[in-house]
This record gives C-alpha cells, structure tokens and sequence, in this order.
C-alpha cells in the first residue's frame, strides 16, 4: 500500500466572508490522516475545474447563503493520499485518482437518496459551498462520494465533466426526448452549454444553439448545433426557434443560462407537450410565463439540479470515449481573481481548469 508525505499547510484560494476580496493563501492548514472522521479521504488534488457556481458562492448573491470563511470549488481531481481510520467498506482505497463534486456527501439513506436524488438529501454537504471545496492543493473528501476516473482520461480534461457535465448530461437524459428531437440550448457557448451541445448530440437530438458573438457561433456550430441564433442579432428569438424547427417550437430546451429572460422565452417557443429543463440559476429571479398557454400546450416545466453518482459515472464514461470534449484552457490557481472576473463579463468561452501542481 502507497504512502505519502502530507504537509502541515497548502495553498488555498479562500474567501474571508460573503463578498470579500479573494485571498490566495499560502499558509492554510491541511488536514492530517489522524484527523478525518471514518468514511472521510484527503485528496492531493491535480487541477480544479472553475464553475459559474464558485462565483455565486464568493459574492453570495443565492438565496442559501455559503458558509465562511470559504474555499470555493467543486470539479476537483487527484490521488486519494489518506483515509479515516475506522472506515468500513470503503469503494475506494489509497492511490485511487478521483474526482470531487458539487455534491461532496449525502446520508444515502433518506427517501430522497433512496430514490437516487442524492442532490437533494437534506443533509447534503455541497463542495466550495458548505464545506471547503477544490481551490486548493488538499481537499477531504467522503469516499461514498468521490468518482473514480477512468482509466487514461486526462485529468484535466475530466474536471469539467464533475459538475458542468454531469449536470447538462443529466438534464437532458430527464428532457423526455427522443433522437431526432429539437433541442434548444441558450447559453450554448458558456462552459455548461458547450458540453450540452455534445450530449445532445450524443443522445441523437437537433441543437440550436443560443449564444452571441462569432467566437461562441464557431465553437456551436463546430461540435454539432445545427442552429445558432446570436440573441443579440436576433429581432425575435421565439420565431427565429418556431422557423428553424418548421412552425412548431422544439421538443425541448435546457437553460443554463442564468439570465432569467431564457427561462420565459423557452416556454414560448417550445412545441405542445415540450419540456423546459431548468438549470442555470439567476439568484433570486422569478420563472414569469403563461398558466394559460403552459396548460393549454400541456408543457413540462422541471428543475435539474446537478447529478447523482450514476449519472456522474455515466457522463465521465461518455467523454472518456472522446464523444464529448471539454473546451478549456488552463491556469493556475493564482489567477482565479481574473477568470471571476471573465465569468462576470460573460467573455470565457468553454471552461477553465486551475493547475494545483504550480506553484
């Protein structure tokens, strides 16, 4: 069995309270084998992917306020280097690389995890939100939850796939859609959106794509959107959908986009009997649509929060057969500050993935 040397301290990226500036540290303490609780690992961690979510969690803008001090992050992967002692039955074991995820722990036995909506078990703990996420080099982690990653996949091309992934994969395996379905994508450049491009088309479903700007335009159209619509060129969205899928709307559109406005016209230009699947999430925004029309074209409107481990599993098994790339670019972790400030402007295309071995 491998043995590793586990510092005192690390660098972490850590944010003092709700909206304060971001601080890397360099003398933030790690947590000693010793230490962890049974079923609880530390994870020497590679790289990190960044979500939209870490820059909610820093500036606190949701109605679940995070706790703080915080360490953001929650698309981490490494070696596990430790396991609490006492723990039985553990699925993973010393020098296993994992991945972290928004999800970090849940109880598996409430009704909720029972029925495979680990995401909502009310004692969940949430990476980089509740408990210390992946912006630093050692993160504990619970064994129940980490995910393997398969064998030969790049790390740093998995890191996305442990949230932004699965969380697209997963709406759109719930989309009640069926190959050759139109499928809208707003958002379709963004971190999130590209990869439900490669899902979608995956599972055999027409993308359009929404996005602006021709940088977002190629990347769409590139990994397969039949459609972009440039929603700042476009004078009627809604219509612009309807002709594109010959009068009728799409079957089914996922939003991750967090401008609630996306919300409001899917409901639009969505077909009878369409499905909405509700993803990105604008703070305190309100879904504003039509009971009427939404009764009267029997639409469904559903939420789709993250992923369990099986879809995990699943979503990393698809893109470590190469049939979903992530988009990303690499930094250090040094540089968080400004890839927040590229996800507030709206300017990052695809995703971006931090370096934890640079120093």
């Amino acid at each position: 069995m491998p043995t590793y040397n586990i510092p005192k301290t690390q660098k972490a990226a850590v944010v003092e309270k709700t909206g304060a500036p971001l601080q890397i540290r360099n003398d933030w303490p790690v947590k000693q084998q010793k230490d962890l609780a049974p079923g609880e690992c530390l994870v020497k961690l590679d790289c990190s992917g960044a979500c939209h979510t870490d820059l909610h969690a820093a500036i606190g803008d949701w109605p679940v306020p995070p706790v703080t001090p915080l360490i953001g992050g929650h698309e981490g992967v490494g070696i596990i280097v430790a396991i609490g002692d006492n723990t039985s039955n553990s699925p993973v074991k010393l020098g296993d690389r994992v991945g972290i995820k928004w999800l970090a722990d849940s109880c598996l036995n409430c009704e909720h995890c029972r029925k495979g909506r680990e995401q909502n078990c009310p004692h969940a703990k949430l990476s980089g939100y509740t408990v210390d996420g992946t912006f630093q080099e050692y993160v504990v982690s619970y064994v129940n939850h980490v995910t393997p990653i398969p064998e030969g996949f790049p790390s740093d091309a998995a890191a996305s796939i442990l949230c932004a992934g699965v969380t697209v994969y997963r709406a759109i395996k719930y989309s009640q859609t069926n190959p050759g379905d139109w499928i809208v994508l707003p958002g379709a450049g963004g971190g999130l959106g590209h990869l439900s491009v490669q899902y979608a088309r995956v599972c055999g479903l027409r993308v359009i794509a929404i996005d602006t700007g021709a940088e977002k335009k190629n990347l769409c159209l590139k990994l397969g959107a039949e459609k972009f619509i440039d929603f700042k060129e476009s004078k009627d969205i809604v219509a612009d959908v309807r002709n594109a899928t010959g009068g009728e709307g799409a079957h089914a559109a996922v939003v991750t986009s967090s401008a609630p406005g996306g919300y409001t016209q899917a409901t639009e230009y969505l077909r009878s009997g369409g499905t909405l699947m509700c993803v990105g999430l604008p703070g305190d925004s309100k879904l504003v649509t039509s009971i009427f029309f939404t009764v009267f074209k029997s639409l469904n409107i559903l939420g789709s929060y993250v992923g369990n481990r099986q879809d995990a599993r699943e979503a990393l098994d698809i893109a470590a057969r190469g049939d979903v790339k992530v988009h990303f670019s690499v930094k250090p972790l040094a540089e968080l500050k400004s890839v927040y400030d590229g996800m507030h402007h709206g300017t990052v295309a695809g995703r971006i993935v931090l370096d934890m071995t640079k120093k």
